[in-house]
């Protein structure tokens, strides 16, 4: 009789000492907001929204006094067109009527260096004949050159008239019009932020801002809720922690919310924490817990979360397959 009996306490002592199955855990909703901001300051011309209102992604949700960007952004297009005109005019050479008159003075050039030629000629003649002297001569030889270096002197002048500027002075004013270019366009980008619009669908939660207001830069405008971003937190306690996993099926249970949300853990954190003071629960007795996340499974689930909200989470029962 003794063994049967030291069997089954045996038996007993290792039943207790096996984790209980858990029968759930407590939590609440969350909400991952999304803060609607201008990167630019200005007046709150107009609000387009309210909270508790639902919009759709690319609603407008309010726009700012847009008077300071737009006169930036028109200086901004005057600059890039002085840029382009200079970057236009670097790369032509003198206009025509310039050139025109450095035309007509070689023109002079030439009729004068043939004069001197023609009279060089004539004194070369005499002073073989012995009419005049040899310092005729020399004053017509000078008056000879210095006609041809006029007319070289023109003729180079034309050359460069009609050439552009050099190649570093283009390449400056190509700069010029690049960095004109990169303002415009960083003034047209401040200007289309004084106009935002919801980056996704969802619920306005609130609105921090009345028209005309001034509001800083970056200073959230609208706060927004969307489905996605509805989530479930709550406490396992750390003997428990074995039995879950990341994508594990879960039942999110709530006041008023009907049938049970289907949601799937999304995070489970990396290091435990003491139980919270507020717990919605009055059976939790784990001092040491680690806080879980899960995501319900569709926006119909996502929707009947209120961020605060009490839940009990429980495991999802798999369903026997058929035949079993």
């Amino acid at each position: 009789m003794r063994a049967p009996l030291a069997l089954l306490l045996a038996a007993a002592l290792a039943a207790g000492c096996q984790p209980k199955p858990s029968t759930g855990w407590s939590g609440y909703a969350e909400g991952d907001y999304v803060y609607v901001a201008s990167p630019v300051a200005g007046t709150l011309k107009s609000l387009s929204v309210q909270a508790g209102q639902q919009v759709a992604a690319g609603a407008p949700l309010f726009t700012l006094d847009a008077n300071p960007e737009q006169a930036a952004h028109a200086e901004a297009q005057a600059r890039l067109r002085a840029a382009q005109a200079q970057a236009d005019d670097a790369a032509k050479g003198r206009r025509t009527e310039e050139t025109a008159v450095i035309r007509a003075q070689l023109a002079q050039a030439r009729e004068q260096a043939a004069r001197a030629e023609t009279e060089w000629r004539r004194q070369q003649a005499l002073v073989a004949q012995d009419f005049v002297s040899q310092s005729r001569l020399d004053d017509a030889t000078t008056a000879r050159a210095q006609a041809r270096d006029r007319v070289a002197e023109l003729q180079a002048s034309l050359q460069v008239a009609m050439l552009p500027a050099r190649i570093d002075q283009r390449a400056g004013a190509v700069a010029q019009v690049d960095a004109a270019r990169e303002a415009q366009r960083q003034q047209a980008w401040r200007e289309q932020q004084t106009r935002q619009s919801a980056p996704a669908a969802g619920e306005v939660s609130d609105t921090f801002w009345r028209a005309g207001e001034y509001v800083p830069a970056g200073q959230p405008v609208v706060a927004l809720l969307p489905p996605a971003a509805r989530k479930a937190r709550f406490y396992v306690p750390e003997a428990e922690l074995g039995g879950i996993a990341i994508g594990q099926a879960v039942n999110l249970h709530c006041d008023g919310c009907g049938a049970p949300i289907a949601a799937r853990i999304s995070r489970i954190a990396t290091q435990p924490e003491y139980t919270p003071p507020v717990i919605y629960s009055n059976t939790q007795r784990a001092k040491l817990v680690f806080l879980v996340e899960a995501l319900p499974v569709d926006t119909a689930g996502a929707v009947k979360l209120h961020p605060g909200q009490p839940l009990d989470v429980r495991p999802a029962v798999a369903k026997p397959s058929p035949g079993a």
